[in-house]
């Protein structure tokens, strides 16, 4: 094994990881897991993303197949996302074509890894996302919980938040809402409480970690 594979095995290796393995390929399910155990990580397969839904993992990295028919990498991700499943993802595929990694990447895959699975690559994969994986999972479960937060809003309350977020005073708000200041006001607090903010600020920041948009700039 060449040197720098060496050490991405070690290094893999010192942090011991669920690897989640989704792929209709039988062949290419044992490969990640022999691959996985070989680093000394723990495995767990699954047939297909909705095995994996039923049994939803806490911890750990997925490795799924990037298929178009299934919506690619992007699809998987807002399916993860909206289970509840904030765990970081590496997409895999045979013979990658430049666009779809570029794709799954935007879409926030960590990395991309070739099919079938090589012992070298898997274990440098690995030591590459293990470092990225803790923080993009507390990044995606901020995600999970922002968005809670904004569902559990009445309809007046996320548009009282999405003109806060646009930079609107309570008076702005209520003439371009046609209500009072003070209905303003109460909707503003109940609002500030469903999202357990303590300032504008954060009230804004569950916002847009929500995915949200502001409304267009009053005239």
């Amino acid at each position: 094994m060449p040197a720098a594979a060496v050490c991405a095995t070690m290094l893999a290796m010192e942090q011991r990881l669920t690897i989640h393995l989704v792929d209709a390929a039988p062949r290419y399910r044992a490969e990640g897991a022999r691959a996985a155990f070989a680093l000394g990580h723990h495995a767990e397969v699954y047939e297909g993303l909705q095995e994996l839904r039923e049994r939803p993992p806490r911890d750990g990295i997925v490795i799924a197949r990037d298929d178009p028919a299934q919506g690619g990498a992007p699809g998987l991700l807002a399916a993860l996302l909206e289970d509840g499943i904030w765990l970081p993802l590496v997409a895999a595929g045979e013979e990658p074509r430049v666009d779809r990694v570029v794709a799954a990447i935007k879409a926030g895959a960590l990395g991309y890894i070739s099919l079938p699975y090589r012992q070298d690559e898997f274990a440098r994969v690995l030591a590459d996302v293990a470092g990225e994986a803790r923080m993009r999972a507390q990044e995606r479960r901020r995600v999970l919980e922002a968005r809670q937060h904004v569902a559990a809003l009445s309809h007046r309350e996320g548009e009282v938040l999405s003109l806060l977020s646009n930079g609107c005073s309570n008076k702005e708000i209520a003439r371009e809402l046609e209500i009072s200041p003070r209905t303003v006001e109460i909707h503003r607090a109940n609002m500030m409480r469903k999202l357990k903010a303590h300032h504008a600020s954060d009230a804004v920041r569950v916002w847009f970690e929500a995915g949200q948009t502001s409304e267009p700039a009053l005239n």
